[in-house]
């Protein structure tokens, strides 16, 4: 148990995430991907050349194809990316009060659909927070998503003519309490499978382009798969890194996760254990891209048996991990292991 002084100033977090579709619809799913891939930040072509792409081609075929893999994994609350950061972010709010022994308002907000980075401020600011931590829920930072986050931030304050002071949370990709809970996760479910058993950490992919720039992204991915393949012992040829969600016909970062899987299956034992330590929570990319297509396209090439490991979600030690890295970036210096 480590605590922690109570704040001064009336303190508040805005945890941030990428976003849904408001329903698993062509229509809700249009409205989402024409606000996610207008972002620059997330496709650098000028928008001469990009937008009639955008708006003639892939937003007239892919929100149908995209709506059936929603629907996919949709549950009767929602959406499951929406529906688990809720859930942390409730988490969250309840650990930090307990933490910095006063009430720490958390608000959560989407860089693309709803509830919206401007809402989420809004409320804390109706709420009369003058010190603004901004957590996204991404732990490898990159400028396709963390610095979105920032960027709405900067916009939504601006238009709020709101100004409290600012601290954010740029990645967490090596903090040990992250590292911690993504292994006991990883433990028991790799005790179960077997010896032989393969770890593959399936993270999202990014073009390649990005990281020839200087974007941290892929450096710090293989850094979180080292540091959790070390702390579970785990020899070198027992795990393995690969990126998903690969579009279009530019390189991405390799290798790819489904061409990963394919080779898997035909290696001995072609047992697998496969997980995403990209994402905070569960959500399209995981559920239905690995859990089942990733499954399926394992099995098929040959793969004797698949195990996808959930997301961190809101369990107990994910909660713990964002409260000490929510606590550390309020008071520097101030968290310390109880007598």
């Amino acid at each position: 148990m480590r605590y922690c002084p109570a704040m001064t100033a009336k303190t508040g977090v805005l945890v941030a995430n990428l976003g849904t579709p408001d329903a698993p619809t062509p229509e809700a799913v249009k409205r989402f991907l024409a606000e996610f891939l207008a972002d620059r930040r997330v496709v650098d072509l000028p928008p001469a050349l990009w937008l009639p792409v955008l708006y003639g081609v892939i937003l007239r075929i892919r929100p149908k194809r995209s709506a059936r893999a929603y629907r996919e994994i949709w549950t009767d609350s929602g959406s499951p990316l929406l529906v688990n950061t809720l859930a942390l972010a409730d988490a969250l709010q309840i650990r930090l009060a307990s933490l910095l022994s006063t009430p720490v308002p958390v608000a959560t907000g989407m860089t693309y659909g709803n509830p919206s980075i401007a809402a989420a401020l809004e409320e804390l600011r109706a709420r009369d927070v003058q010190r603004l931590l901004v957590l996204p829920l991404y732990p490898q930072y990159s400028a396709t998503t963390t610095a979105s986050v920032l960027d709405r931030v900067e916009v939504a304050l601006s238009g709020l003519g709101w100004r409290p002071e600012v601290l954010r949370i740029d990645d967490y990709h090596a903090d040990t309490g992250y590292v911690a809970a993504l292994a006991e996760s990883l433990a028991g479910r790799i005790a179960d499978f077997g010896a032989g058993a393969h770890l593959l950490f399936s993270f999202h992919g990014l073009p390649q382009r990005y990281v020839d720039a200087g974007d941290p992204y892929q450096e710090q991915c293989q850094a979180t798969a080292r540091l959790v393949a070390t702390r579970l012992a785990l020899p070198a040829d027992a795990w393995s890194v690969a990126y998903q969600s690969r579009v279009g016909g530019a390189a991405w970062l390799k290798p790819y996760t489904e061409d990963r899987l394919r080779a898997l299956a035909t290696r001995d034992p072609r047992r697998i254990v496969v997980c995403c330590p990209g994402f905070a929570v569960d959500c399209l990319e995981t559920l239905e891209e690995i859990a089942i297509r990733g499954r399926a396209s394992f099995l098929a090439a040959g793969g004797a048996s698949f195990d996808y490991v959930p997301a961190l979600n809101d369990v107990p030690v994910h909660v713990e991990c964002l409260t000490q890295i929510a606590a550390s970036a309020l008071a520097p210096g101030a968290l310390r292991a109880a007598p």
